[in-house]
């Protein structure tokens, strides 16, 4: 578990967290630049068990608790070459107040200082442009534009890269 300011990122508790959980997984704009379509409660409970099940060396997935309310969720991927990525969902009614970005950023110091990591990247259609916005906000660097390089959901979509490494994490933070 992670202390924020205003947030605590947790582990899911199944079956607890899916009803707050599908309530923003269920939503076309939750779904809209992500893989999957809206999903019902089946499988948000799947995808929870799945996510408790995950080795911790793989990284982190927590839920994103504002004052006892699930609002979303945060996770971070640890690959090999000391890489790892860091993701982020917050309920619409919840978006525009800093959660997202507060979130990943305690994501970013969990990779970096206790994973040890090298580098973290951040993907998204680049049409996504509130996720480009937070990742942005994170001091990473836009650092590729794939065209059109992944058919999904019956249109060809685009990608951004966006990267920060552990060293400018640091300098940008003040840390040696």
């Amino acid at each position: 578990m992670i202390e924020t300011a205003r947030l605590r990122l947790r582990p899911f508790v199944v079956p607890d967290d899916v009803a707050a959980v599908h309530a923003f997984q269920s939503r076309e704009e939750v779904a809209r630049w992500l893989y999957w379509e809206p999903r019902d409660e089946a499988e948000v409970r799947a995808v929870l068990e799945s996510h408790l099940s995950r080795p911790p060396e793989a990284g982190v997935v927590y839920a994103i608790d504002l004052d006892g309310v699930l609002i979303g969720h945060a996770n971070l991927q640890v690959g090999e070459h000391r890489q790892g990525e860091v993701g982020f969902i917050v309920n619409p009614d919840y978006q525009g107040h800093g959660y997202a970005t507060e979130a990943a950023e305690a994501l970013l110091e969990l990779g970096f200082e206790t994973y040890d990591l090298h580098r973290i990247v951040g993907r998204l259609e680049p049409r996504n442009a509130a996720s480009a916005a937070v990742l942005e906000r994170l001091g990473m660097r836009k650092e590729a534009h794939l065209i059109e390089n992944e058919w999904v959901k019956g249109e060809w979509q685009s990608e951004a890269v966006y990267a920060i490494l552990a060293r400018e994490w640091r300098q940008a933070r003040g840390r040696r």
